[in-house]
């Protein structure tokens, strides 16, 4: 006669745990949608925005390699006092004897300069000529260290992305769990209180209740556990979307699984032309070449046009007080000692090291597109398996309760059917949720974006 509240409950039970991932989230709560959560990352997540400061300053870099184009100009002053007098001596007839002038300077002539504040100024413009040729290949080099620095900020965006969705999919593992525990925490403190009754009427065992209430405390213990691992995640995931870690929010719910969209050579040949990595092992090979170009380069003379202008002041009246000129200023060093030579070979050798790079990065991404394809349709068949085997389960505990009801089964068998269901739930839910972090890795793995 007591069996029918047990039922009831039972059947309350079960649809608890098979609409599980189904049940809205309560409203105090804001939901936290996985594109929404990938788009707060983006935008704000400190290492993201740390490599779009690098891009920031290489394009800074480039405009100031630009500059070297033009012409300089540099201005040197110097303000002192003499320590000692400067005298000049010039003997009569030093600079010649003429016809009707005489000797000059027709007698002996000292001339004196005192001790006093003097004035020395130099202005001089530079127009670089040959070396435009070096200036241009430095400007490309500035120009592949920002390209660099936009595949590193492609990159970063990629890694967060994958670890916003492994984070997200853990949540909804965690709360998918707690949600599984508070149920079965429901249905547990319902039969301790039914058995305490029938042990108070004796038609329980005091042994009985002391099942139900040790199984009781595992569940508490449980759900404790699982209450700290989720607060922790959360402020984890806060982390990474680059705001305040004691927000809190909930997580929506998780799509069914999708069909495979490539086979897996258009996988390896789409991750061959997007992978940042990739990318930047080619531009590295660029930058080699260029820093050859430029080593070889320094056999050029530099070459610029030059105009100068000296001033002075107050230094002597014999001296003039300003001095001007304009030509061309041409600097070679010769003789090097075979320091070029070694460069051009270490230069070289960089190059060597570079294509070996980007040989050795491309078997890594085909080796990881292969893991990763591999990884996801064992996923896929997973969940294709656990979802028979939620049904079955499902199927297996409707019969049992049926049997119940005509009292055929009991109590326990209907306790044993309902855990398998529990049991065939949870898995379901970490076959589905491993599938779509399959699915990120995967995706990360093609380089998209």
């Amino acid at each position: 006669m007591r069996r029918c509240p047990i039922s009831v409950l039972f059947l309350i039970s079960l649809f608890s745990v098979v609409s599980t991932a189904q049940e809205p989230v309560p409203a105090t709560s804001q939901i936290l949608t996985l594109d929404e959560a990938i788009r707060l990352a983006q935008e704000n997540n400190r290492s993201i925005k740390n490599a779009m400061l690098a891009v920031s300053i290489a394009a800074d870099q480039v405009a100031e390699a630009r500059t070297y184009r033009l012409p300089s100009v540099s201005v040197y002053a110097l303000g002192s006092e003499l320590l000692a007098p400067v005298d000049f001596t010039f003997q009569r007839g030093i600079f010649g004897t003429f016809q009707g002038i005489g000797p000059v300077p027709a007698e002996n002539t000292s001339i004196h300069t005192p001790l006093r504040p003097t004035f020395f100024g130099l202005t001089q413009a530079q127009q670089p000529l040959s070396r435009q040729f070096k200036i241009g290949l430095n400007l490309q080099l500035a120009k592949l260290n920002r390209a660099l620095n936009d595949e590193e900020v492609r990159a970063q965006k990629q890694a967060v992305a994958n670890q916003v969705k492994q984070a997200y999919y853990g949540l909804v593992r965690t709360e998918s769990a707690l949600e599984v525990n508070n149920e079965s925490l429901k249905l547990d403190h319902e039969l301790d209180r039914v058995v305490q009754q029938q042990v108070e009427q004796a038609t329980a065992l005091k042994v009985d209740a002391m099942d139900i209430q040790a199984k009781l405390a595992q569940e508490e213990y449980n759900q404790q556990t699982l209450q700290d691992a989720l607060s922790t995640q959360k402020e984890g995931l806060n982390q990474l979307l680059g705001r305040d870690v004691r927000m809190d929010f909930a997580v929506g719910t998780i799509p069914e699984a999708s069909s495979m969209e490539v086979d897996l050579e258009a996988a390896r040949a789409k991750a061959l032309a997007s992978r940042p990595e990739l990318r930047k092992a080619r531009l590295a090979v660029q930058q080699a070449q260029l820093s050859r170009r430029i080593t070889k380069a320094g056999y050029i003379p530099d070459v610029s046009l030059t105009v100068s202008d000296l001033s002075l002041a107050n230094v002597s009246p014999v001296l003039p007080s300003n001095v001007a000129s304009a030509g061309v200023l041409i600097t070679w060093d010769p003789i090097d000692w075979g320091r070029r030579k070694h460069q051009l070979a270490e230069r070289t050798k960089s190059i060597e090291q570079s294509e070996n790079s980007v040989n050795e990065a491309e078997a890594q991404v085909l080796v990881e597109v292969g893991d990763k394809f591999r990884k996801l349709r064992q996923t896929r068949s997973q969940l294709h398996e656990t979802d028979l085997a939620l049904a079955s389960a499902r199927e297996r505990l409707r019969v049992t309760m049926n049997e119940f009801e005509q009292m055929v089964a009991l109590m326990k068998d209907v306790l044993q059917q309902k855990a398998a269901v529990q049991s065939a739930t949870d898995q379901y839910h970490q076959a589905l949720l491993a599938f779509w972090a399959a699915k990120a890795d995967f995706e990360r793995a093609l380089g998209e974006d």
